[in-house]
């Protein structure tokens, strides 16, 4: 999927003397934790985006941005894997927002920061950066496991809410390059799974970091003023109502420039094939950010060859110019567009924490195919410890499916939906935060895909006494409303065998089988 290709990317030309001149600055401007940092001139940055869009194809309007469409390689690879791991997984209590929550008086989080590390003026959230060193931290491994898995795509989280770069940056000092692990973690696991033929992409949750340590101004911590650009807790602004669109105080121009160059340089660094982007850019400062960041993306892509996607929630970026995502949920019914969830194996936490209460790799399965046959694909999150081990449970969870994967996969990767996604009783809530809600299948539930010829109905649940009727390909009389007309000419499951008893006739397709098992079961159906 990535033509051999083993290394990440340069950058481009036009940004050489820019980038040179930074390292030339950072080797008189050594930063650790503390200390002054130098605060880089956007300027050039600003200046060689707007000649990109000026001179490409798309342009920073939604008009000129419609002409986008959803690549084939992203439309056939329907699994990827989610990596939420970054300084919040020192600590490892609570969840990923543990660099908010700590500084919000009375929280679970602020009580067990002070009994385990101190008052916030001794000890904050910067302050875990040397403890996480990462030693165990083999990107190798990870991308067996997640070849091993099925993974088609691999999308680390980039940069979180905390507001600390996951990769070598030459915009801001506080990365995992220059401080932690010292590592590139994102180009480390970038080239990694590309020489797997895993297409890689990036995460970013910048946005969010305007509000994100407002909280620490609130009481005496190590957040407060004077604080600038470059201090790793700027801005801290008071936290807003994240529904209200017009909230107020809103981003600055500084701050939003800011979100676009960090963007960009991950863009020019590292080539990713898709960016995820969480909730807050709905927020209307950002609606002329976003479309000079797809206008840029779209078009470095044509420069590069190469086919790119850009995933949303809510409605931040205008329907049908990126992919839809819908968090920890999915729909109830087929879509005519493309589109996306993204949910972790962890109900509770997107990262590693000591109480993360894991899903059943069953559970997910039935999620993936369900979401599969509504012409959508999943993301599916794990959390690294912090030393850069991956939990036994998550683990287990990846090499379940993907051993299922391993049997199943072609009722699944590169697959079409049928002429409709599925059939039997059981309903799905549709929207996001719906995963926590337990889907109580039965033998009745068919999920449908197909490819090749074929059609894949596909059995939530495996039936007690063996006997199926798939109620979709009944036989009917062609002059009367029905699903289905073809002639079947075979019928057989994947992974097995032996041959199965079948019949077709008013009531459904009929199939009898002895085979048991806890997780999905394909029936191949050869249709002439």
């Amino acid at each position: 999927m990535c033509r051999g290709k083993t290394s990440v990317y340069p950058l481009g030309n036009g940004f050489r003397s820019f980038y040179n001149e930074l390292e030339e600055k950072k080797k008189y401007d050594k930063a650790m934790p503390g200390k002054d940092i130098t605060m880089y001139d956007m300027h050039p940055y600003l200046v060689q985006i707007e000649n990109v869009i000026e001179q490409g194809k798309y342009k920073n309007t939604w008009e000129s941005l419609s002409g986008y469409q959803v690549p084939d390689w992203y439309r056939k690879a329907k699994f990827g894997i989610f990596i939420h791991w970054g300084v919040y997984s020192v600590p490892a209590f609570g969840s990923e927002w543990y660099s908010r929550n700590m500084y919000i008086q009375g929280s679970k989080e602020y009580e067990h920061h002070i009994s385990t590390y101190g008052r916030h003026t001794e000890f904050g959230y910067q302050d875990f950066i040397p403890m996480f060193t990462a030693k165990h931290f083999d990107p190798e491994a990870w991308a067996d496991l997640f070849q091993r898995a099925g993974a088609r795509y691999v999308v680390p989280v980039a940069e979180h809410h905390d507001g600390f770069q996951m990769y070598r940056s030459n915009i801001s000092h506080w990365n995992a390059y220059e401080m932690g692990p010292h590592k590139d973690v994102l180009g480390e696991v970038s080239r990694a799974c590309q020489k797997r033929g895993m297409m890689t992409g990036a995460s970013s949750h910048r946005a969010e970091h305007w509000f994100f340590m407002g909280h620490g101004k609130d009481f005496e911590s190590d957040i407060k003023e004077p604080m600038s650009r470059g201090d790793f807790y700027w801005p801290a602004m008071p936290e807003p109502d994240h529904q209200d669109l017009y909230s107020t105080p809103k981003p600055s121009e500084e701050y939003l420039q800011d979100w676009l160059v960090r963007t960009c340089e991950i863009i020019d660094r590292y080539r990713p094939r898709i960016l995820y982007f969480d909730w807050w850019i709905q927020h209307s400062s950002f609606k002329p950010f976003l479309k000079k960041l797809a206008a840029y993306y779209y078009n470095r892509a044509e420069e590069w060859g190469e086919k790119v996607v850009i995933t949303y929630k809510h409605d931040a970026f205008l329907f049908g110019t990126a992919v839809p995502d819908v968090e920890r949920g999915q729909f109830a019914d087929v879509k005519p567009y493309f589109w996306q969830t993204d949910t972790a194996v962890a109900l509770n936490s997107w990262c590693y924490t000591e109480n993360n209460r894991f899903r059943a790799a069953e559970d997910i399965l039935c999620d993936l195919v369900d979401i599969v046959s509504k012409n959508g694909c999943l993301l599916l999150n794990i959390g690294p410890k912090a030393d850069g081990t991956i939990s036994e449970e998550d683990q287990k969870v990846l090499l379940n499916i993907g051993e299922w994967l391993h049997t199943n996969g072609e009722a699944i990767f590169e697959t079409k939906v049928w002429r409709k996604y599925g059939e039997g009783p059981t309903k799905i809530e549709e929207g996001q935060f719906t995963d926590s809600i337990k889907k109580n299948f039965t033998s009745q539930d068919f999920r449908f895909t197909t490819a090749g010829g074929y059609l894949y109905a596909i059995a939530l649940k495996c039936s007690k006494d063996g006997n199926y009727c798939i109620q979709s390909l009944a036989e009917q009389d062609a002059s009367r409303k029905a699903n289905f007309h073809g002639i079947i000419q075979n019928v057989e499951v994947l992974g097995y065998k032996e041959k199965l008893d079948w019949s077709r006739d008013e009531a459904g397709l009929l199939i009898h089988t002895g085979i048991t098992s806890e997780r999905p079961i394909v029936f191949k159906i050869k249709i002439d």
